[in-house]
């Protein structure tokens, strides 16, 4: 077990009803002001939307709105919520969904605290110093978002992308209320399945260092995750699988993996961004193509831990039938573990290699993944 500090500052409020209470909890932050963000109008089909604003009219906090948040969060939505912020001198922000507006909340409050172009973060020309404080409301379990700093947006015009990571981006308050992830598609809890496992096995894998604890942490969440998925699949309101489902994916990325191991990165997620960035693919459904075919090629890397998946995981003795039975578990709860299911052609590789090998230099693992192995990883997809 390595040194490490550990510290995560948000506060979970989880249970039912609890998003009612929600104004409540920005009031006791001493906060009067929001601005109020979601995606493309659903909480406006479910009594969420009135529920949320209810509680907020009702603690006297003032709100204005930024919606039409899409899935893989773009900065130009994010700069209109910057601009609101700052001119209407709001104090936080307030995602009710899932990551892509918690990932969009977090930029916004950054940004409205910086003079700058917030995009100046996410390529490393300036680090954060300071954020409104951010707090969510979660509508679907995946990214963790309701437990960490993390931001991804995508930059339309460049095509890139790119992520920032900061304590101060943390939640100061999160809601998950499980009940309000029921009406999560089947293809987009297929798609949130893969994303938890595949931060949990990022580390698991290419750490130089990763202690038993930390093993049976991952091995557990992957298990969980597998487990609750088919039990929602076939039963969407089964509170105690969804309860389960939400909280095992906070911890797949809420900082508590990570502790005490050394080394280790986040390969997978790097080269699923120019998925994402080049042909808008659903976060999840971009992973589920990317992880098998980086497998197959990082195995030999570290063979122990390989064999310690398929065996903990599936019960299998053989490395290549562990790599095999995740890809086969990714296909039958419905998401793609090709570049041809996605409609993605072979020619595009050397594009998506460019992209992903530019990401790769930027995250410190240019070195490692240049284009030409990222090229190599993307032939076995």
């Amino acid at each position: 077990m390595n040194d490490f500090t550990y510290y995560n500052p948000t506060k979970i409020e989880f249970g039912r009803e609890k998003e009612k209470n929600i104004g409540r909890y920005i009031q006791e932050a001493g906060i009067s002001s929001v601005l109020l963000v979601y995606g493309m109008g659903s909480i406006k089909k479910s009594s969420l939307y009135d529920d949320i604003v209810s509680a907020l009219k009702s603690s006297d906090i003032r709100y204005e709105e930024l919606d039409a948040v899409v899935s893989n969060p773009i900065i130009c939505r994010v700069n209109d919520g910057i601009k609101i912020a700052k001119e209407k001198k709001l104090q936080a922000v307030l995602g009710v969904g899932g990551g892509s507006v918690a990932d969009s909340v977090k930029a916004i409050a950054a940004g409205a605290m910086y003079d700058g172009d917030v995009w100046d973060f996410f390529v490393q020309k300036a680090q954060i110093t300071q954020a409104l404080p951010v707090f969510t409301v979660m509508t679907l379990a995946a990214t963790a978002s309701e437990m960490n700093g993390n931001s991804v947006v995508m930059n339309e015009k460049t095509q890139q992308k790119y992520s920032v990571s900061s304590v101060l981006l943390n939640p100061v308050l999160s809601v998950i209320n499980p009940e309000l992830m029921a009406s999560v598609s089947k293809e987009y809890l297929a798609y949130s399945a893969v994303d938890a496992i595949a931060h949990s096995i990022e580390i698991y894998f290419t750490a130089s260092s990763h202690p038993n604890f930390n093993s049976r942490m991952v091995e557990s969440i992957i298990k969980s995750i597998i487990e609750t998925t088919e039990i929602l699949v076939d039963d969407p309101n089964d509170y105690e699988a969804r309860g389960e489902f939400a909280w095992v994916a906070t911890q797949a990325l809420n900082g508590l993996l990570p502790a005490g191991t050394e080394g280790g990165s986040f390969p997978n997620h790097m080269i699923e961004h120019a998925l994402s960035a080049l042909y808008n693919v659903a976060h999840g459904a971009g992973l589920s193509i990317v992880i098998p075919a980086w497998m197959k090629w990082y195995k030999e890397q570290n063979l122990p831990q390989f064999e310690r998946f398929a065996q903990e995981v599936f019960g299998l003795k053989d490395v290549d039938a562990g790599i095999q039975a995740l890809q086969e578990w990714f296909q039958k709860i419905g998401s793609p573990v090709s570049l041809t299911d996605a409609d993605i052609p072979r020619e595009s590789i050397p594009s998506l290699a460019e992209n992903a090998a530019e990401l790769g230099v930027l995250w410190g693992m240019g070195e490692i993944y240049n284009k030409e192995i990222i090229t190599e990883i993307l032939e076995k997809a």
